[in-house]
């Protein structure tokens, strides 16, 4: 399919010039940490002579205190979860990117109520509606799948078709399938190591995802989740032309390459927001 083909490189172009520029950054802003994090310590004050530490002092005091009187430091769960089960991101400030997590660490699984809303509400998000309206402007122009014919008709049905794809995989991968087998259909920031240790982690994530108990697994919602999605669309709206195994598998394997590319696009783009608005780099936590 001549416009998925587009989109790959398209998308990987764009790709391959931020995360470059990431990288270029990124040795010397882990120089300028290594450095500020050496200077960062002071020695305590030497205490006068017949005068008591000044911590010793305070862990007697906090000796009489029972341990129930001390709060504990918040959790890394605790955290998250005041900060958000999803994010309110955007790819580039515009595409929705409300399943992407960054220095989440162990955060509390979402509910099945919960995966559906957040996969309808990118499914449904304007830009979402505006971006299938430029696929299937391209589409027209390179006249794919020639069965839906040209003019106002033959774009009504192309928009119709890349909408119906979108919204179907997005539903499956992202709520139907995660509901199903209990899996996390968020994506978490890596943040740590080169930018090969990145790329290779965010493609991974197509095979390998977070369940509900917090452990890894197979991506059974991604890998058979888009093949679903490939199947009913397929065989149902497209052209008869088009409904053919070879063409199912097509379709399929450009819908989980497409999902590659944008995972490795989530995993750099946090560093590259940071980069346009000039903030510090926080610490990750393990993904």
């Amino acid at each position: 399919m001549k416009h998925i083909h587009f989109v790959f490189v398209l998308v990987f172009l764009l790709w391959l010039i931020v995360t470059v520029s990431v990288c270029s950054a990124q040795d010397l802003r882990s120089l300028a940490t290594s450095d500020t994090n050496e200077f960062s310590q002071s020695p305590e004050p030497a205490s006068s002579p017949g005068q008591e530490p000044a911590n010793q002092n305070s862990s007697r005091d906090n000796g009489s205190q029972s341990k129930k009187d001390v709060p504990d430091a918040p959790s890394a769960t605790s955290q998250a979860a005041t900060s958000g089960a999803t994010s309110k991101d955007r790819l580039f400030y515009a595409l929705p990117n409300f399943l992407t997590l960054e220095n989440a660490g162990q955060v509390p699984p979402l509910t099945a109520g919960q995966k559906f809303k957040v996969v309808a509400q990118g499914s449904f998000d304007p830009v979402q509606v505006v971006w299938y309206g430029f696929l299937s402007g391209i589409s027209q122009a390179e006249d794919s799948e020639p069965g839906y014919g040209q003019g106002a008709e033959g774009y009504g049905k192309r928009y119709g078709a890349y909408f119906a794809d979108g919204t179907i995989e997005n539903f499956f991968t992202g709520a139907i399938l995660p509901s199903v087998f209990r899996q996390d259909p968020r994506y978490f920031q890596s943040g740590r190591g080169t930018f090969w240790d990145r790329t290779g982690y965010a493609i991974s994530r197509i095979f390998i995802t977070r369940g509900d108990s917090g452990k890894n697994q197979f991506n059974v919602s991604e890998v058979f989740g888009s093949a679903i999605a490939a199947s009913i669309s397929t065989y149902s709206y497209h052209p008869k032309a088009d409904r053919t195994l070879p063409n199912t598998a097509s379709v399929w394997g450009s819908q989980v390459g497409y999902d590659t590319i944008t995972l490795v696009v989530k995993e750099f783009w946090p560093d590259i927001r940071r980069k346009i608005k000039k903030q510090p780099q926080q610490p990750h936590s393990a993904p």
